[in-house]
């Protein structure tokens, strides 16, 4: 079976984001199985966009899914999932500025993934501006990470922080697959 990806680099990237994923989701379905399906539905949904995700990278990987409906489609479900954990059930917290400043971050994320990754000429992206979607991820969740830590902690709170970090792993997933088809264009070009 071809792969779309030949790099050491570029391999280890994709593997790195298929592991963590893997394992994270599953933690999670276990987390929906002892917690029961009235307290943890809204986990259940996110991995459903996270598992599409997964299985979208994959295709992508192996060829069986041409950059525009990847880019479209993996953009859409990250973006489904920022609007419904971040965005419309927010997690509830005490500091109201840090409430703020994690809606307007997650806010501007879903505005970045709007602009960048559903433009038609989506291969101008520069690299930079899509390591800024990964970062801005990372800082959320190191924002949602910090408000968890300094909180009592309760049984739920290890997939807490283990649900937070499962989507910035896939957009550096996605990002990696995107720089990486970027510089293969670019050679085609040439």
């Amino acid at each position: 079976m071809e792969t779309r990806f030949k790099k050491r680099s570029q391999l280890i990237d994709i593997g790195i984001t298929a592991v963590a994923t893997v394992l994270s989701v599953g933690i999670m379905l276990y987390g929906v199985i002892r917690f029961g399906l009235r307290y943890a539905w809204p986990e259940l949904v996110l991995n459903f966009f996270y598992i599409a995700c997964l299985v979208m990278m994959a295709m992508y990987f192996f060829k069986r899914l041409d950059t525009q409906r990847f880019n479209y489609w993996t953009s859409l479900c990250a973006g489904i999932t920022i609007l419904l954990r971040d965005i419309l059930f927010a997690p509830s917290m005490d500091s109201y500025p840090m409430h703020l400043i994690c809606l307007t971050l997650s806010v501007i994320l879903l505005l970045m993934f709007t602009y960048f990754y559903a433009r038609k000429d989506w291969k101008s992206y520069t690299k930079r501006n899509l390591w800024m979607l990964f970062i801005i991820d990372m800082v959320i969740a190191g924002f949602y990470t910090y408000i968890i830590c300094s909180s009592p902690r309760e049984a739920d709170t290890n997939y807490l922080l283990t649900e937070i970090w499962i989507r910035p792993t896939i957009i550096y997933g996605m990002v990696a697959c995107f720089v990486s088809e970027k510089e293969t264009q670019t050679k085609e070009d040439l």
